[in-house]
């Protein structure tokens, strides 16, 4: 080949890998995060002088697995408020669950938990016996599953999203709960804890049945969603009631279904999904100040995902 071809098929080759990354940049979405660097793992933003850490996951304990040996060695690092955002102990919720499953790695911060009722809890169709007898008063009245919690200046509200077995409809006794709550609190930056997520790129997808929790949330101000369900990390941008892109006063969700139980694949992504994750187990550690907050994904010993960010908080409309 002549000096003169090669130069010839050099430039081609830059060319077209120029017109494959043009290409690549303009198909990400506006609102989408830089993918998270690979390779060592970074530290967590220290945590401000004023701020209040709340910290955790969902999907926790298995007997058949060491995922939540994994992600309570973490939480044994990380001073302050535990939450954990349902199917806590697999498969069914029962005592035995609790106590041979759960207790052993994350029982070590019960003391600290805020707890949210999933699905499992449910499986025996005993109305979560052996969620309530585990947690006593941590979890609310038995047989509700939500109730509220202060956390620094944080006002923080954990739902029962098993809409089957409670109404999550604006007519319902939790929604009823949830505005007094809200009214009361209207003036403080919010955080609102369940199980199944309103939206998510996951197995399970969106629940349509939070929908209108989400609009009272939102008309009440609140500012971040912690939710389980699909065993997969995704952060969203915040959002409104039916998905639709709201920097003013749309909430923010966070699906952490990573405390333990196997990975579920990410299917269909979400136009306002900004970072996802399914291969990673890790607990979501928040830095909630007055007026503001920030997050950190802490991945488990060995893996090297990822996520951290600001904002602030927004009040009510």
């Amino acid at each position: 080949m002549t000096a003169a071809r090669r130069r010839a098929v050099l430039a081609v080759t830059v060319v077209a890998a120029l017109t494959i990354l043009v290409a690549l940049v303009a198909s990400r979405s506006p609102d989408a995060d830089p993918v998270p660097p690979r390779g060592p793992v970074a530290s967590p933003p220290p945590v401000a002088s004023d701020a209040a850490v709340l910290v955790g996951a969902g999907d926790i304990a298995t007997c058949e697995g060491q995922g939540d040996e994994a992600t309570a060695a973490l939480l044994a690092t990380i001073p302050g408020t535990v939450f954990a955002a349902g199917d806590l102990a697999y498969p069914d919720g029962t005592d035995r669950d609790f106590a041979q499953c759960y207790d052993p790695s994350w029982g070590a911060v019960k003391d600290r938990t805020l707890p949210a009722l999933g699905n499992h809890e449910l499986d025996k169709g005993d109305e979560a016996a052996g969620y309530f007898d585990y947690w006593g008063s941590r979890a609310g009245t038995p047989g509700e599953g939500w109730y509220a919690a202060d956390v620094g200046t944080w006002r923080v509200v954990v739902l029962d999203s098993n809409c089957d077995a409670v109404r999550c409809a604006t007519d319902g006794a939790q929604a009823a709960w949830l505005r007094g709550e809200l009214g009361a609190h209207r003036s403080r930056c919010l955080a609102a804890i369940w199980h199944h997520p309103r939206f998510s790129s996951g197995e399970h997808g969106d629940d349509r049945r939070m929908a209108d929790l989400w609009q009272l949330l939102q008309q009440g101000g609140a500012d971040l969603a912690l939710v389980g369900h699909d065993h997969d990390y995704e952060r969203f941008a915040p959002v409104n009631a039916l998905g639709v892109r709201d920097r003013t006063h749309g909430i923010r969700e966070f699906v952490v279904g990573t405390g333990g139980a196997e990975h579920y694949p990410i299917t269909t992504v979400h136009r306002y999904s900004q970072v996802h994750n399914a291969k990673t187990f890790g607990v979501l550690e928040l830095s909630l100040a007055p007026g503001r907050y920030s997050w950190h994904f802490a991945p488990a010993l060995g893996a090297t995902f990822t996520d951290s960010g600001s904002a602030t908080c927004h009040g009510a409309p």
